[in-house]
């Protein structure tokens, strides 16, 4: 049976990350996609010039009137912008219990634009992480999330791991791209033990979308595997593959896109 999984996010109309880019994701790991609207962006692969939030309600709505109708095996909540939306969308998971919820905390733009407003930082913590499966910060998010420096090396990794899986969600994925050096390494924790999820560093400037594209990865393929870290190794493989097939594409003139359909897509159209 194919799951069916709902992304909770904001639009990217450069394609490359939001919910453009999960959408992509669902489809490319045999999943059935949805998608309910928190933002509309202007951006491109060189920034964002503007966020035009979708009010709270409406967003309730929409989650509502997916989860009245279709079976939702798995949830992604991505960019949220205010605390509002945050509890909004926090208020709808506890009401319909999706059997997966995957968090990405959105809070910078690749760009380095600013996605989430800083009073929504606490409601993200108090009320969206407690109800993830899985949370799954990179390093500056992380720092953010625990009120203190980013980790700069492995063993602070494992300690903000630990300190991020006691604000309530069952497994932290930290991503460790953000470290220097020739690996781009990611941490797995379930409140007792550690999974080493490594990876080289793939030397590409077109980086757009990677942590949308990871986490609705996980969103799709929790209803396909045994466990998470299945999953999570699983996703790793994913996305460090549409990392690695970016340059066949040609889009923008700043950080690029990630080749969603890098395993699907083999030549043009022939019509």
């Amino acid at each position: 049976m194919t799951a069916n999984v709902l992304s909770i996010a904001g639009s990217d109309p450069s394609g490359g990350a939001g919910i453009q880019a999960d959408l992509k994701t669902f489809a490319a790991l045999g999943t059935y996609g949805m998608a309910a609207i928190t933002a509309l962006t202007a951006q491109n692969t060189r920034g964002v010039s503007g966020v035009h939030a979708v009010p709270p309600a409406f967003v309730a709505e929409q989650v509502d009137m997916l989860f009245a109708d279709i079976r939702v095996d798995a949830v992604k909540v991505g960019m949220l912008g205010g605390a509002a939306v945050v509890a909004a969308v926090a208020d709808r998971l506890r009401r319909h219990r999706p059997e997966s919820v995957v968090v990405d905390p959105v809070m910078v733009a690749k760009s380095g634009d600013r996605l989430l407003d800083e009073a929504a930082v606490e409601t993200l913590r108090g009320q969206l992480l407690p109800l993830a499966t899985i949370v799954t910060p990179n390093l500056p998010e992380a720092g953010v999330l625990l009120d203190r420096a980013a980790p700069a090396d492995p063993e602070a990794m494992r300690r903000a791991a630990i300190d991020l899986h006691a604000i309530g969600p069952r497994y932290v994925l930290l991503k460790g791209g953000h470290l220097a050096g020739i690996c781009s390494d990611d941490l797995l924790f379930d409140g007792s033990a550690f999974l080493d999820l490594p990876a080289r560093r793939v030397s590409t400037k077109n980086t757009h979308g990677t942590g949308c594209t990871l986490s609705a990865a996980l969103a799709a393929l929790l209803p396909q595997s045994p466990d998470v870290p299945q999953a999570a190794r699983a996703a790793k493989s994913y996305i460090t593959a549409a990392i690695a097939a970016s340059d066949r594409l040609t889009v923008g003139q700043g950080y690029g896109p990630i080749h969603h359909f890098h395993a699907v897509w083999h030549g043009g159209a022939r019509l």
